[in-house]
């Protein structure tokens, strides 16, 4: 009797243990698809950017500063390690837009160019996409942290090699910043 009792003991550990560790790896993945959907809505924010530039680059020439700005900072973003990496990459490629659609708003021509106009309002609902999926990945992200923590699923996140997942996080002051509104104007 007391062999049965054992063996079914073994048996509730081993299926709690399994039970654990898929709901973990199904998590896990959730994490990955999460990265994945935001990796997309960068590349064709990446993939805007040239156009942009390339459509206000005739009429901006003395402005080749910022041009470039965008340029450098696209570049570098292209070459993103993580979520961290990737955040502080992403926060310097849209300063570097933020100037560039601050300065373009003192070009008549610029700002009464449809291909200029349709380019901007595609990197703003881009941006909005990207904002989505990131909360949408640290939502997941923190589930995922949160299950490899607590009692007792984080033995078996332990045991089974379970890293923390990172989070996108603001790390630049222009960011941070609230944005100034004037409607004496």
């Amino acid at each position: 009797m007391s062999v049965l009792i054992t063996i079914g003991v073994l048996v509730l550990i081993a299926v709690w243990a399994i039970g654990g560790y898929n709901r973990l790896v199904g998590l896990r993945n959730q994490v990955t698809n999460g990265w994945k959907q935001i990796d997309v809505q960068l590349k064709r924010r990446h993939d805007l950017v040239p156009n942009l530039v390339s459509a206000v680059r005739g009429a901006m020439d003395f402005e080749r500063g910022t041009l470039e700005a965008v340029v450098a900072a696209r570049t570098r973003a292209l070459t993103n390690s993580g979520p961290a990496d990737a955040s502080r990459k992403e926060g310097e490629l849209s300063t570097a837009l933020g100037r560039l659609f601050a300065l373009a708003e003192s070009y008549p021509q610029l700002t009464a160019n449809q291909n200029v106009r349709a380019l901007q309002d595609e990197l703003a609902g881009t941006e909005n996409a990207i904002g989505a999926a990131r909360r949408a990945y640290n939502d997941v992200a923190t589930k995922y942290n949160t299950a490899t923590e607590v009692v007792p699923a984080n033995i078996i996140a332990a045991l089974a090699g379970f890293k923390r997942a990172e989070l996108f996080e603001i790390t630049s002051d222009a960011e941070r910043a609230v944005p100034a509104v004037d409607l004496r104007s």
